[in-house]
């Protein structure tokens, strides 16, 4: 398989080439009907458009409505095109990589849609890492396929990347190169709470501070929410025009706690994240420019990390920005974030839970969770996590809902 390095290049000289610009988006649920929307919104008429899904029919409804809100705002300069693919079959999506035959791949399918899992799981158990059977179910189907059709897209997962990415990584099987989402959620809260400390009000000044962060998913759950660390606290330098700022961390992580919507509406962000980083990747390229972004998974990484997309002697090379903590101290520090979402490791093809984590669930749902999961055996799971928890506790607040409506 290509390296990361390789593929970036190869990107880098479709762009110089002048070529359409082929983007996948695998699922097209709130996740990925955002950034279709995000997408057209950027006004690069090299981009091409392509959606992957089960149901046709929705997926045309979603991309009309898309293209007559583009029309209406004087705006549509890119194609849209439709593929039907089953995400239970290698076979199809192999099909629908080597029809499309794209240059960037998101995958932002879900196996079990139109709920927010951390709903569940977080009062219960304090842990998102329980659903990473179900994030894994498709993205390893979709990775099978883009080894299949010998593709050399750049990857970007939504699908709980801080772990996913490293569990395929580990099985020796192709993985992303990016992830979407989560430690990057947090950076522009901190850099809102940065501004109010150094009473920075506008707007279009907030992006003149500058945040190196790195961290797994649990920290963007537990600081945007409760503007704690839970004891963990997460590798973070902030900078304002290029000095260092000083704040007290345990009050910048308070401000951080912001309202928010906790339905589909977050996925906004998600959506933003993957436009980031395709028009990062597009921004490079075009202007040789250095690009500094924040990516759970990256490279196949357990967690997240602070990453840096370089013109260097004629090619480009992508790697964490290792300043100023090292790269060893941020893959130690995202182990001790991730344990504390209910993963103790991933290696070998194998993901463990915690044995916390295991506690938690016996006394919150009454079910004994397998301790380690590896990756042969992930559809197995995620079957279990959907008829002995997800299932079992919507029908009792179906029931609670039923009953208080009487």
């Amino acid at each position: 398989m290509p390296t990361l390095t390789q593929k970036i290049n190869r990107f880098a000289e479709r762009v110089d080439d002048g070529a359409a610009i082929n983007i996948a988006i695998f699922g097209l649920g709130s996740v990925g009907h955002y950034l279709l929307e995000f997408l057209l919104a950027l006004r690069d008429p090299r981009l091409r458009i392509h959606v992957v899904g089960r149901n046709r029919a929705k997926m045309e409804c979603a991309v009309n409505l898309s293209r007559v809100a583009a029309l209406i705002r004087g705006g549509l300069v890119n194609e849209i095109r439709v593929v039907e693919a089953d995400f239970n079959s290698v076979d199809s999506l192999t099909l629908a990589f080597r029809q499309i035959r794209p240059d960037i791949v998101v995958n932002a399918s879900r196996a079990y849609s139109g709920l927010k899992y951390g709903s569940i799981s977080w009062q219960a158990v304090r842990a998102y890492g329980l659903w990473a059977p179900l994030a894994v179910r498709y993205l390893k189907n979709i990775m099978q396929a883009y080894a299949a059709s010998e593709s050399a897209a750049l990857v970007i997962n939504t699908s709980y990347a801080d772990a996913t990415n490293a569990w395929l990584k580990s099985a020796g099987l192709p993985h992303p190169d990016f992830g979407s989402g989560n430690l990057n959620h947090l950076v522009p809260r901190i850099k809102l709470a940065v501004a109010a400390h150094l009473g920075i009000e506008d707007p279009a000044l907030i992006d003149e501070i500058d945040v190196t962060l790195a961290t797994s998913h649990f920290h963007d759950v537990v600081i945007s929410k409760e503007g704690g660390t839970e004891g963990v606290a997460p590798l973070l330098h902030v900078e304002h025009l290029g000095r260092p700022v000083s704040i007290d961390p345990a009050e910048l992580y308070r401000r951080c706690a912001i309202a928010m919507p906790v339905d589909h509406r977050r996925n906004m962000m998600n959506a933003s994240s993957n436009c980031e980083i395709i028009s990062r990747l597009l921004v490079a390229v075009r202007t040789r420019s250095f690009q500094k972004l924040h990516v759970p998974g990256f490279d196949g990484l357990i967690g997240g990390y602070p990453v840096v997309v370089r013109p260097e002697e004629g090619e480009f090379s992508c790697d964490v920005f290792a300043s100023p903590f090292s790269r060893a101290e941020m893959i130690a520090h995202n182990r001790a974030s991730i344990y504390l979402d209910g993963i103790a490791d991933v290696s070998a093809g194998t993901l463990v839970y915690t044995r916390e984590l295991g506690e938690k669930v016996a006394r919150a749902f009454g079910c004994q969770l397998p301790r380690e999961v590896p990756l042969a055996q992930s559809d197995e799971v995620a079957e279990w996590l959907i008829e002995r928890i997800i299932r079992p506790t919507q029908a009792r607040a179906a029931a609670a809902a039923a009953a208080a409506g009487a």
